[in-house]
């Protein structure tokens, strides 16, 4: 059988810390590069993260197995202890025990199923925080690469007291705006890490999001490098 293939945490880890490396030999005070360095942070976090998500909770499931075997038998002494004689009950009356066995019955296995679900919610609830703070780490990638327009040259003539500092060559502003595409890129793939064991559909919908978002801030990025190839500006 073919062994699945898997995204290792630590090699992601180390691609990210030599992006940061990259950007600091070409942009050493820039913004990017302290945006990288936090989310090399973040990505350092995830492994110890990750473990907590895919480790079974033994404490809570013996809890929640305890939880149930109690219930159990508190219904079937409760039943046994009524000691109900058919012969002596009406039909209105059995349909009465009928009816509230059968709602309490309900209300004991939703309960239950709660009670089973606390754990998934407990780590899905990890995953979609963790995810979301991915999710803001790319708009401010994003947000970094705004004002890097390659139509506009430093000393364009239609450039504004307000209008923002344009000091990169066209080689840098090139080498920039691929720093941002694989940062958001590798920003995807930290939030697959969470998913990778852990197949919730919440989970795994928040981490598609996330996938998508940031596939769609690079497609932006890529059209400005286009423009950048096309005009022979290299």
């Amino acid at each position: 059988m073919e062994e699945q293939a898997y995204l290792q945490p630590a090699k992601i880890v180390g691609t990210i810390e030599q992006l940061r490396l990259r950007i600091l030999d070409r942009f050493p005070r820039s913004g990017l590069s302290q945006i990288c360095t936090q989310f090399l942070t973040l990505a350092k976090e995830t492994d110890r993260q990750i473990e907590w998500i895919e480790r079974p909770n033994w404490v809570y499931r013996l809890a929640v197995a305890f939880i149930v075997v109690v219930a159990v038998v508190a219904v079937v002494y409760v039943v046994g202890a009524m000691e109900l004689k058919l012969e002596t009950l009406s039909p209105a009356d059995l349909a009465t025990i009928i009816d509230s066995t059968f709602n309490e019955v309900i209300l004991i296995g939703a309960a239950l199923v709660f009670l089973v679900s606390i754990e998934t919610r407990a780590k899905r609830r990890k995953v979609v925080r963790s995810v979301n703070r991915l999710r803001c780490l790319a708009h401010i990638i994003d947000a970094h690469q705004l004002t890097k327009d390659p139509n506009i040259t430093p000393d364009s003539k239609d450039n504004t007291i307000h209008s923002p500092r344009r000091q990169l060559t066209p080689y840098e502003l090139n080498r920039y705006l691929d720093y941002c595409t694989e940062l958001l890129s590798l920003v995807g793939k930290v939030g697959f890490l969470y998913v990778q064991s852990f197949h919730d559909p919440v989970a795994v919908k928040s981490v598609n999001d996330l996938e998508s978002l940031t596939t769609g801030m690079a497609r932006k990025i890529w059209q400005k490098i286009m423009m950048i190839r096309d005009q022979k500006m290299l």
